[in-house]
């Protein structure tokens, strides 16, 4: 059975940077599942990890590499099922991850964020947020105690990257930079450029 590796990292750690780079050494590399979300797949809420195992599974066997929703709260079962993974855990610190995912996701409810974190939403429930993120990383040290091997834990924010995520798979470190994907100032040049061109189409209509 080929190797799985697994981002357990909870979302804005990280986890797409990860996933490209994962690309980038050459795994087939899936990222998350997006869940009751316009481009993903429908699950009837609430949420349990018993109704998104088997889909998780399903996508686990068709790709070597993960990260971001739901693989962070199905640890056990996926090292259950696929022995021998890899775990990578991608954190940062705590108050500018949160600063993240209130910048992210403000007050737009989610099924997804419900199941996580118990609230629909981060932003006024910014300390029921970080308490999970810390019982999160807390719980995880905890299972993978004594299986240093199984386990890398990496911050790209203080300039962890090839070095220690080509180590821990035993790859040779690319030539390509160490990508830094999805980030909010990278979000919001996007949603920027969008605006200057739907103004410039309004624009162009009305001088038509």
């Amino acid at each position: 059975m080929t190797r799985k590796i697994f981002g357990i990292g909870f979302q804005k750690t990280g986890t797409s940077s990860l996933n490209r780079a994962l690309a980038l050494l050459g795994y087939n590399a899936a990222g998350g599942i997006r869940i009751n979300h316009p481009k993903g797949i429908y699950i009837e809420p609430p949420l349990t990890k018993e109704k998104i195992l088997p889909v998780a599974l399903a996508r686990a066997r068709e790709a070597d590499a993960f990260s971001d929703n739901p693989w962070p709260l199905l640890i056990r079962e996926m090292d259950v099922e696929f022995p021998g993974s890899k775990f990578v855990l991608t954190y940062r610190d705590p108050d500018r991850w949160l600063h993240s995912i209130v910048r992210h996701f403000g007050d737009t409810s989610s099924d997804v964020m419900q199941w996580i974190y118990g609230v629909p939403f981060p932003k006024g429930n910014e300390a029921r947020c970080l308490h999970v993120y810390a019982a999160h990383n807390d719980a995880v040290r905890a299972y993978f105690a004594g299986r240093p091997s199984d386990l890398l834990e990496i911050d790209f924010e203080t300039g962890d990257g090839w070095l220690e995520l080509c180590a821990f798979l035993d790859r040779p470190v690319p030539a390509a930079r160490f990508p830094h994907d999805n980030t909010g100032d990278e979000r919001e040049r996007k949603r920027s450029g969008i605006w200057r061109r739907m103004k410039a189409r309004v624009r162009n209509a009305f001088a038509a």
